[in-house]
């Protein structure tokens, strides 16, 4: 089989937010996989309006800004351009973030990152910002989910940064009972089901009942993208066939290849 089908014939889960599944299922589908949707969450814009007006109005006195995910990319500068029309408005603030995705995502408003860890968790940009030597009574402007873990705050103003946080949105788990893809999935199963985020691997052990499978139904092997969806798949006993080699989503396609080539 080519490398160009080399998932012919397999059908494979994935439990991104709807509006977020596309990317992913197009790298699936462009190698011949039928995809099989299960929006274990949905995202959508959670923001403060009294806290935004705040660091608007105080943008440029920041010396960093920094996202962990694509959403806040998104969120953050829909917000921005409906305030501002110039992207000078940011000032000399200068860029830090997690992962490809996230990085993508920015660079796409022709903004240069940097800093940017090769090892895509929140510690690693943590330590890396440090590692820079420039946050000594540094204003550092970290852009979150609802979700969003405390360390990466922790570390900066452990090394004496000053940090503020703007929650541009929040995750939410779905609800699957009623879904078509969820019926089909109880039905026939999968080969594999990939998760992309610790709140989707939570969702899914929220909701086993709509998602079990029924009997003759294929048990599909599962796949985490990164080291933080790994921790949360082992800590909620979900099995861990394969995970990326970095956090991804070609590397995460990339190693469901690899393992159901076995």
């Amino acid at each position: 089989m080519s490398a160009a089908y080399s998932l012919a014939g397999r059908r494979i889960a994935v439990t991104r937010a709807r509006e977020q599944a596309s990317e992913l299922a197009g790298l699936l589908a462009g190698l011949g996989a039928e995809v099989v949707e299960l929006p274990l969450i949905r995202v959508t814009r959670e923001i403060s309006k009294d806290i935004l007006a705040e660091v608007m109005l105080d943008l440029g006195a920041y010396d960093w800004i920094v996202f962990t995910s694509p959403n806040g990319v998104r969120f953050f500068f829909e917000e921005f351009f409906r305030l501002f029309d110039d992207l000078r408005a940011l000032g000399l603030l200068r860029f830090a973030c997690v992962g490809e995705g996230t990085a993508r995502a920015i660079t796409a408003l022709h903004l240069r990152i940097e800093c940017q860890p090769a090892v895509a968790t929140a510690e690693a940009l943590a330590d890396e910002l440090i590692a820079t030597g420039s946050l000594d009574s540094a204003k550092i402007l970290v852009i979150t989910g609802n979700l969003n873990r405390e360390t990466i705050v922790q570390k900066l103003e452990g090394a004496r940064a000053i940090v503020d946080c703007l929650q541009v949105y929040k995750t939410e788990k779905t609800d699957l009972t009623a879904d078509p893809a969820a019926a089909d999935f109880r039905t026939r199963g999968a080969d594999a089901i990939l998760f992309a985020s610790s709140s989707a691997v939570q969702s899914f052990v929220d909701q086993a009942a709509a998602l079990n499978l029924g009997a003759g139904a294929t048990r599909p092997l599962a796949g985490s993208i990164g080291p933080q969806t790994t921790e949360t798949m082992k800590k909620a006993g979900v099995p861990v066939d394969f995970t990326a080699k970095t956090p991804s989503l070609d590397a995460l396609v990339e190693a469901l290849v690899k393992r159901l080539g076995r």
